[in-house]
């Protein structure tokens, strides 16, 4: 059952640590699935022993010297108040969203004399009939030239009859 590098071949071994009345019936031991490696132990100095990598920008002093900065000034509790621009930007909108919304119940709860309320339907109204034209004009672009055409020709026969019928 024993491979050539020491490591069982079936994971489901018994584990010496664990005690008979730890597990329930039919539950198998587990040991590691993960093979230890061999360069653990101290048997082999041939085998390169692998060394963590150096970070160029922890051991730079500048690095070095900012950090030794922050840690002081946290101690102190002089944490930086600049705050990132996304940050800021966020902030001031969120701000600007809440006037705007104090200002709108402001003049919501203001009372409207008369006059005021019969100008505002009349904006209101005037508002409808420009967007109407609007409307208008887009769906006159948007038709074919034939038919621009065809109702010209109905325009033109009517008037031609109305001018016959006055005569």
């Amino acid at each position: 059952m024993a491979t050539m590098l020491r490591y069982p071949v079936f994971p489901f071994l018994q584990d010496p640590f664990l005690e008979q009345g730890d597990l329930t019936e039919g539950q198998p031991r587990v040991r590691s699935i993960m093979a230890e490696p061999d360069y653990i132990n101290e048997d082999c100095d041939e085998l390169i022993k692998p060394k963590k990598l150096v970070n160029p920008v922890k051991t730079s002093r500048n690095h070095q010297d900012l950090h030794r900065e922050l840690l002081m000034n946290q101690r102190r509790g002089l944490a930086p108040q600049n705050k990132p621009e996304l940050q800021k930007v966020l902030e001031k909108r969120k701000r600007d969203q809440v006037l705007r919304q104090q200002m709108e119940e402001q003049e919501a709860h203001k009372k409207h004399s008369d006059l005021e309320i019969e100008l505002m339907k009349r904006q209101q109204k005037l508002e409808q009939l420009e967007l109407q034209q609007q409307k208008d004009e887009e769906e006159q672009e948007n038709t074919p030239e034939f038919v621009k055409m065809k109702s010209n020709l109905r325009r033109t026969k009517q008037e031609a009859e109305l001018q016959g019928a006055s005569q």
